[in-house]
């Protein structure tokens, strides 16, 4: 079993910053793939962003491309999003989420792909 959970999401008026966390415990030595996904209310989760257990690989929904940066640190155990230049319409709650199928070095843009996932948290950005 792997735990999940995030932090740092928050207000915060368009044009500014966000970093978020996710800090993971419990089997964390099988993590493989982990992402971030968001859900805005009356729509579906969709994927942000998502990064090879290595870090050199990485993916990102069109919408966000260019103003967010995934990263993660394997020593911590934790994966990060910086959001720069948010957008009314980047408000949602961030998930992140975790895959451990081992010897893979592979990026996953899927909800289906993923096994693992955080509480969320929110990200609200005001025009």
């Amino acid at each position: 079993q792997v735990q999940l959970v995030e932090s740092g999401g928050g207000l915060v008026q368009a044009g500014g910053s966000l970093r978020l966390s996710c800090a993971a415990s419990g089997r964390t030595f099988s993590i493989s793939a982990m992402g971030w996904f968001r859900q805005a209310p009356g729509k579906d989760r969709e994927f942000v962003a998502g990064i090879s257990r290595s870090g050199g690989r990485t993916a990102y929904a069109d919408s966000v491309k260019g103003r967010f940066t995934i990263s993660r640190d394997n020593a911590k155990n934790t994966v990060y999003l910086q959001m720069n230049s948010l957008k009314p319409e980047d408000t949602a709650v961030y998930y992140c989420a975790v895959d451990q199928i081992p010897f893979t070095n592979l990026v996953h843009t899927t909800y289906k792909e993923y096994e693992y996932w955080g509480q969320g948290t929110q990200v609200t950005a005001s025009s």
